[in-house]
């Protein structure tokens, strides 16, 4: 019929409708279907009823988007105010860019700092003449405190510290890490206490000085202590097994690496090394603090003493007034006095000069073994001049620092031996094993006597 009202072609296009339309139809039926379904029939079912439905429903949807939009418009507001703070910098999470001047201002309290009597010499503080009655009780009163922890064998106290601000360049306090790390090995092994301080006690001693005033305070805090070991932090421990021979100075308070001819015969202000050294908690002990800190006080104090030390060591550049060259300067001139009871110690290396021990330790690997502490394996190796927490050294940096970790690494592959590891090379951070794992660890050789040294043995009471 169609054909007979159109042409062919015109009648093709109208049977293609016609299909497409009946397809269109079907599918909106089903999606009225599925609507009816999933968003109900009303209440009774109505269109009107189910137009209302769907009028509540996508109100409903509307109002849970709207709170989404606020919140992320409300990200991105306090987002944009973040990064205006951290453009101040005052807010930046990057701690390379932070400026850590910010936190380390000294609060001001507002009460004022001690200012001593300029026109009395200086002090470290209340004159003390009966420490040795003083301690003698104290240690008769707390019997469970011996100054001495077996036969031959003080209570020791290992003393050492930094500037209580960052170091001045960006690898110094790394360096310092390793090096409170080595010392807590050392004294580990050889049942030593650390003490270790950031703390400034008395501002006027600062630098070479700081020492003294917390080397007294530790001594009159810790009568249970025999011998305070004070070690500067660019000395480090190179010989773990080597431990000192205490009963070599049972007559002695004050013992120090140095040579006596050095000394007093030629004044030299090289001859004794104040880095390393040892000092009985005795009344003798609080009386040489007291001579060897009034040339310490910054400012004038120090400078003139630092022209008296210049003219009368033999050597000495100028420079103000230091605790080594002041040590030396009164032993020469008062030996009557200090000398008995000084031990300038050379038969080990309480310290050892960096410059020539670093570059001979594969020698030493080679031909020797820890437990000598002298010039075929250190006990202490000191980088004097390297100041590796300061702007500048005395020597170059890479030098320094490159040697400093040869050191570190060289004590510490004695610590790494005990568990079965070593380091790669004295030179690398990386480490290897040594052995292969057991089901029988405790079989295992503990080659240099560390894991369980006679020293540390505990006598237990058979009562």
């Amino acid at each position: 019929m169609l054909d007979r009202l159109l042409n062919p072609r015109r009648a093709r296009q109208f049977q293609r409708l016609l299909r497409n339309g009946k397809v269109t139809l079907l599918c909106l039926f089903l999606t009225v279907i599925m609507l009816r379904g999933n968003l109900g029939a009303g209440k009774f079912g109505t269109p009107e009823k189910d137009l209302d439905e769907l009028r509540e429903t996508f109100s409903y949807i509307r109002k849970r988007v709207e709170p989404r939009r606020v919140l992320e418009e409300a990200t991105v507001v306090a987002h944009g105010q973040q990064q205006a703070t951290d453009s101040t910098g005052s807010g930046t999470n990057n701690y390379a860019e932070f400026d850590i001047t910010k936190i380390l201002k000294d609060e001001d309290d507002g009460v004022p700092e001690f200012k001593r009597d300029r026109s009395q010499p200086y002090s470290l503080g209340p004159k003390i003449s009966d420490w040795d009655e003083q301690r003698a009780e104290w240690l008769k009163n707390n019997p469970n405190f011996p100054n001495f922890i077996a036969e031959n064998k003080p209570r020791v106290l290992l003393v050492t510290g930094s500037s209580p601000k960052p170091c001045e360049n960006p690898v110094g306090d790394h360096y310092l890490l390793k090096s409170i790390k080595n010392k807590i090995d050392y004294c580990r092994l050889h049942g030593i206490e650390i003490f270790y301080n950031m703390a400034l006690l008395d501002a006027e001693m600062a630098g070479f000085w700081a020492k003294l005033p917390l080397i007294r305070k530790l001594l009159l805090s810790h009568p249970e202590v025999e011998f305070l070991w004070w070690m500067d932090s660019d000395a480090m421990f190179t010989d773990m097994a080597f431990e000192l021979p205490w009963e070599r100075y049972k007559d002695h308070n004050f013992v120090m690496h140095g040579w006596n001819e050095m000394i007093y015969d030629q004044k030299n202000w090289i001859g004794l090394n104040t880095g390393s050294f040892l000092l009985r908690n005795c009344q003798w002990s609080l009386d040489i603090l007291d001579t060897w800190a009034p040339m310490g006080p910054k400012g004038k104090v120090r400078e003139e003493a630092g022209k008296l030390l210049t003219r009368e060591l033999k050597d000495r550049p100028v420079f103000e007034a230091d605790d080594q060259s002041a040590m030396v300067y009164i032993l020469a001139t008062q030996r009557e006095k200090w000398g008995d009871k000084v031990y300038l110690e050379n038969a080990y290396y309480l310290h050892g000069y960096w410059g020539i021990l670093v570059d001979r330790y594969e020698e030493m690997i080679e031909n020797y073994h820890p437990g000598l502490g002298d010039h075929r394996w250190p006990l202490v190796t000191h980088f004097v001049g390297c100041k590796p927490c300061g702007k500048f050294g005395d020597y170059p940096v890479e030098r320094c620092l490159k040697q400093m970790d040869r050191a570190f690494n060289f004590g510490d592959n004695q610590i790494l031996q005990m568990y079965g590891f070593t380091h790669k090379s004295l030179g690398s951070r990386r480490v290897m094993r040594t052995r292969n794992e057991t089901s029988n660890p405790l079989e295992v050789r503990d080659d240099l006597g560390l894991l369980h040294p006679a020293f540390k043995a505990v006598k237990v009471s058979s009562s």
